[in-house]
């Protein structure tokens, strides 16, 4: 009997080494590689021309490293700009609107931002539809909320050379997975801007009329 106990005690000791050497007994426990930026604007322009397919290229890359799956709809209605801005690798995004409803006023979109990539400043004012109010939440990667609203805060992190001079918002909140922020208030300037690792956010409003948007950089357009 005790050498079969010596035995047992003996190949436990075997397995516990062999799962400290090897992360895959523990899958639970095995830090997944971070996601990287790939891309530069010497990917994205050719001549000076948007290459929306290299971005839908680099898009779809963080969607397989996140799990994000690409439905027949995505595939069809999603949408990626530069803004006009020729600086895509710092400022641009991709999106897709899942629902955007004028009769009952709602509105479903998800934001797609590559590593250290921003939505130009803007903000949404009413037109024949009330000023839309948002809604964010962070469902892969991380992003960087910002407002016009309340002091300049501390240590913020540095936004696109391109965008610098324009934009207004001081105040931020960093955002992670599952936090949910608001708009600070109706007709404000706001933006995100992504980690280094990207981020898919999703967001919720009432009606988005394009006819609202404004944005503090006066190149900007969609």
């Amino acid at each position: 009997m005790k050498t079969i106990k010596l035995f047992f005690i003996a190949a436990l000791c075997i397995i516990t080494a062999s799962c400290n050497s090897n992360t895959n007994c523990n899958t639970k426990t095995e830090e997944k590689t971070m996601f990287q930026k790939k891309y530069t604007n010497a990917d994205f322009y050719k001549d000076g021309v948007f290459q929306q397919d290299v971005a839908k290229k680099a898009y779809y890359e963080m969607f397989a490293h996140y799990g994000y799956p690409v439905t027949e709809m995505i595939e069809k209605e999603a949408w990626y700009t530069d803004f006009g801005l020729g600086d895509f690798e710092n400022c641009g995004m991709g999106g897709i609107f899942w629902v955007n409803d004028s009769v009952n006023q709602y509105f479903s979109h998800d934001i797609y931002l590559l590593p250290g990539q921003m939505i130009p400043e803007h903000s949404h004012v009413e037109t024949k539809f009330p000023a839309k109010f948002e809604s964010w939440m962070v469902r892969n990667g991380m992003c960087y909320n910002f407002t016009e609203v309340g002091e300049p805060a501390a240590n913020a992190p540095v936004i696109p050379a391109s965008q610098q001079a324009t934009t207004l918002s001081k105040n931020f909140k960093e955002q992670n997975v599952g936090e949910v922020i608001h708009l600070a208030a109706k007709g404000t300037w706001h933006f995100l801007l992504a980690g280094d690792q990207g981020a898919i956010v999703h967001e919720y409003a009432n009606y988005h009329d394009g006819a609202g948007l404004r944005f503090t950089n006066p190149k900007a357009k969609l």
